[in-house]
C-alpha cells in the first residue's frame, strides 16, 4: 500500500511543479470533534478531517510582480497539480500588484518535519460525563439544556520558493449552552473559549445557567432609553472585534473609517479614550497563543501575500483589550450600580455608519435589572445603537481583563481577552420583541 502523502510533501511538490517566478504554498491539516445536545439529550457527535492547499503564484519581480491565488482541498500530489496550474495561470494574466514586493527569505524551522497534530472525541473525556450529570439535574428541576462544543486542531505548513519552511499548531475550542425553563418563557446563555477543554467545567456551567434563570423569575418591562449598563466580557468582545476589523491603516488613510482624520490621513496621535486603554494582538499572549508568522492566501487592506512567512510581533490572530489598573470582576461592577442593566451578549450586529463605526444589533439570552447593586429580575430585549470607539471614551469603570468569547463572532474569531465595562448611558434605541 502506498503511504499517505505528508503535508510537507504536498508543499514541496507544489513548489517543484510551479512554473512561476515565485511561489508560496500553505497546507492546513485540520481535525475537529464536536458534541451537540438539545432537550437534555446528546443529539450528535462527530470527528472530521480536512486538508486544504493554497498556492500563491508570483509572476514577475519587484514592483511589477503580479500574484494569483487558488485554494482547494487536496491530499495527494495529483490533486495538488491542478491547483498549482490554476494559480500559475492566474498570476500570468493578473495586473501588477499594488502590494508587490520580494518574498521574504529563510530556512526550515526546527519542527518542520513533525507530523500534524490532531484532536479526537477524547478531548471531552472529562466534560461529557459531567454534562450527562447536568442533564439529569436539569430534567429533575424542569429545565432544558441546549448547546454545542467544538474542538479543532489545525497544523499549518508554509513553504516558499525563497526557502522558508514554517509549521504551526493551533488548537481552538469553544462551548456554549442555553438553558430554558420547562415553559420556554425565557432563556439564559453561558459560553467561552478554550484550547483543550481541561478548563471547562460542565457543572459550573449548569450552575451559572440555573442562577440566571432564577434571576428571570421576576419579569420587568422597560422602555427604550439610555441606561447605566454593565457589558460583560462576552459583550465587550462582540463589539471590540468589529472595531479591530475596522482598523485597517489603508482604509483609514483613504477616509473610509472611524479612524480617518477629517481633511485626510489617519487619527494616529489623537486621544480616543479618557482612561488609559490598550487594544492589541499578541501571538504569544498566554491562553490566546496564535500563529506567530504571516499566512495570507489573498491580499487585502490589512494583509499582503508578499509578506508570507514574516514573523508577527504585536499583531495577529487574537485580540486583547486592557484598561490600565483595572481590577475585579463583572460582579464587582454590578455591585456599584444603583439602577441599571446587566447584559449577557449581543447578536445580529450590523454597521450603520462606517465614519463613526455606529453599530446596531440586539441583546440576547438575558438582560437583567440591577437595583442597589444586585440583580433583581430580567427585562425585555432591546435593539441598541452604539459605536465601540465611542464606548471606549464613555465607559466609567472596567474589570480585569479575562479570556472571553464573542457570541456573535466567536466562530470566526475565537481568541479574545476583554474586561467588563460600565457605560453610564448605553443607548437602547428601541424595545425588541425577540425572545
Amino acid at each position: 500500500m502506498t503511504p499517505p502523502t505528508t503535508p510537507q510533501q504536498l508543499v514541496e511538490h507544489a513548489l517543484e511543479t510551479s512554473t512561476s517566478d515565485g511561489c508560496v504554498v500553505i497546507v492546513q491539516d485540520s481535525t475537529s470533534a464536536n458534541l451537540r445536545w438539545a432537550n437534555n439529550t446528546l443529539t450528535t457527535n462527530g470527528v472530521m478531517r480536512d486538508i486544504s492547499v493554497t498556492v500563491v503564484a508570483i509572476h514577475g519581480s519587484g514592483e511589477g510582480a503580479a500574484s494569483g491565488s487558488v485554494a482547494a482541498s487536496a491530499s495527494t500530489r495529483d490533486q495538488v497539480e491542478p491547483i498549482v496550474a490554476a494559480a500559475d495561470a492566474a498570476a500570468r494574466t493578473a495586473s501588477p500588484a499594488e502590494d508587490a514586493a520580494e518574498l521574504p527569505t529563510g530556512d526550515a524551522a526546527g519542527d518542520w518535519e513533525e507530523v500534524p497534530a490532531a484532536t479526537s472525541i477524547d478531548v471531552y473525556s472529562n466534560f461529557a460525563p459531567a454534562l450527562g450529570e447536568s442533564f439529569g439535574r436539569a430534567s429533575a428541576e424542569d429545565r432544558l439544556l441546549y448547546g454545542f462544543v467544538d474542538h479543532d486542531v489545525t497544523t499549518t505548513y508554509l513553504g516558499t520558493s525563497t526557502g522558508i519552511r514554517l509549521r504551526h499548531v493551533q488548537p481552538t475550542g469553544h462551548y456554549g449552552c442555553t438553558a430554558k425553563p420547562g415553559d420556554l418563557s425565557t432563556s439564559a446563555w453561558v459560553g467561552g473559549a478554550t484550547r483543550d477543554f481541561t478548563d471547562v467545567d460542565a457543572h459550573a456551567m449548569d450552575a451559572e445557567l440555573t442562577k440566571r434563570l432564577g434571576w428571570a423569575a421576576r419579569r420587568v418591562e422597560l422602555d427604550a432609553g439610555r441606561y447605566d449598563t454593565i457589558l460583560p466580557p462576552a459583550a465587550v468582545s462582540d463589539l471590540m472585534i468589529y472595531a479591530y476589523w475596522s482598523a485597517s491603516a489603508r482604509d483609514a488613510h483613504d477616509g473610509q473609517t472611524v479612524f480617518s482624520r477629517r481633511g485626510g490621513g489617519t487619527r494616529i496621535g489623537e486621544r480616543l479614550t479618557r482612561q488609559p486603554l490598550q487594544v492589541y494582538s499578541d501571538p504569544g499572549y498566554a491562553g490566546l497563543q496564535a500563529r506567530p508568522f504571516v499566512t495570507v492566501s489573498a491580499s487585502d487592506a490589512t494583509d499582503s501575500v508578499f509578506d508570507n512567512g514574516l514573523p508577527l510581533g504585536r499583531t495577529g490572530d487574537n485580540l486583547v483589550v486592557e484598561v490600565d489598573g483595572a481590577t475585579g470582576t463583572t460582579e464587582d461592577l454590578v455591585s456599584g450600580v444603583e439602577r441599571g442593566l446587566l447584559l449577557t451578549c449581543l447578536w445580529y450586529i450590523r454597521e450603520v455608519d462606517p465614519q463613526t463605526l455606529l453599530l446596531t444589533g440586539l441583546t440576547r439570552d438575558g438582560v437583567y435589572l440591577v437595583e442597589d447593586g444586585e440583580v433583581t429580575g430580567a427585562v425585555n430585549n432591546f435593539r441598541f445603537n452604539e459605536s465601540p470607539v465611542d464606548l471606549m471614551r464613555r465607559f466609567t469603570q472596567a474589570s480585569a481583563t479575562v479570556p472571553s468569547f464573542s457570541r456573535e463572532w466567536g466562530d470566526y474569531f475565537p481568541r479574545t481577552a476583554t474586561p467588563a465595562l460600565r457605560v453610564p448611558d448605553f443607548n437602547m434605541s428601541t424595545v425588541s420583541q425577540a425572545q
